[in-house]
C-alpha cells in the first residue's frame, strides 16, 4: 500500500495540482490585498469619501452591515476577474508553447518527407537505367 501511494503521490499531476493551489493561494492574497488596501479606498475617494464597511442600517435592535456585503461582492467580483486574466493568459501562453512544438513536429516531417521523396526519385532513375540498357 506504501508503494502504490508514493506511485500515486509522484505522478506530474498531483504535483502539478499541488503548486497550482499554492500558486493559486498566494495570488489570492495579492488581489485581496490589492482591491482591500489599494482599489476600494480609491473607489471611495470618488464616490465621494464613502466607505462601504462603514454603511449599515439599523433594523430595530439588528444592526444590518450592507457595506460589509457589498465589499466582499466587489472584492470577489475584482478577485474572480483577475483569476479569469491569469488563467487566460497561462492557456494562451500554454497554447502557443504547444503551437511551436508542433510547428517543430512538423519541419520534421518535412525534413523526413523531402528525404524520402529524394530518395524514390533516385530509385526511379536507377531503376530507368537499368531497363534502358537492358
Amino acid at each position: 500500500m506504501l508503494q502504490e501511494y508514493k506511485k500515486f503521490a509522484m505522478k506530474g499531476n498531483v504535483f502539478d495540482l499541488a503548486v497550482g493551489v499554492i500558486i493559486g493561494g498566494a495570488f489570492g492574497k495579492i488581489v485581496t490585498s490589492l482591491v482591500k488596501d489599494i482599489l476600494m479606498p480609491l473607489i471611495g475617494l470618488l464616490m465621494g469619501g464613502i466607505n462601504l464597511k462603514r454603511l449599515s442600517y439599523t433594523f430595530h435592535d439588528a444592526e444590518i452591515l450592507y457595506g460589509e456585503f457589498l465589499q466582499s461582492v466587489i472584492d470577489f467580483l475584482i478577485v474572480s476577474f483577475s483569476i479569469f486574466l491569469f488563467i487566460r493568459l497561462f492557456q494562451h501562453l500554454r497554447l502557443r508553447n504547444v503551437e511551436e512544438k508542433e510547428e517543430e513536429i512538423k519541419e520534421e516531417v518535412d525534413k523526413t518527407e523531402e528525404l524520402l521523396t529524394e530518395i524514390r526519385d533516385l530509385l526511379k532513375e536507377q531503376v530507368k537505367e537499368s531497363t534502358d540498357r537492358g
